[in-house]
């Protein structure tokens, strides 16, 4: 798949399997259409996904709910950065309020920048 975009929308789970397959470290922004925080962060997100070198990629929860409890994801947006096809950092919205561009920033501060073989 070609991330040019920087930010691309995963559309299905078989499509999510697929990039988490390939192992590279990658950030995936899990977010909900009718959330007021998830529409606040989502530009936010694309933004900072085109100044690192990780690779970006959203995905809508609305139509696989089940993607919620796989990834423990309880609130909207949450931020979770997959190293060798596995979820180890997360980042996830404060109810009420959701996340901003500083907690992103320091979340993707955190992450190991080269895939360890």
């Amino acid at each position: 798949m070609n991330n040019v975009e920087k930010c691309t929308l995963i559309e299905t789970e078989q499509e999510l399997e697929n990039i988490l397959k390939t192992k590279e470290n990658t950030f995936i922004l899990f977010y909900a259409e009718w959330c007021p925080f998830s529409q606040i962060f989502l530009p936010i997100f694309k933004k900072c996904a085109k100044e690192i070198s990780f690779r970006c990629y959203r995905m809508t929860i609305d139509e696989h709910p089940n993607l919620c409890e796989k990834y423990s994801v309880e609130v909207y947006p949450t931020v979770i950065f997959f190293q060798q096809g596995l979820a180890v950092k997360r980042l996830d919205g404060i109810r009420g309020v959701g996340l901003n561009e500083k907690q992103f920033r320091d979340l993707i501060s955190a992450c190991p920048t080269e895939t360890q073989h």
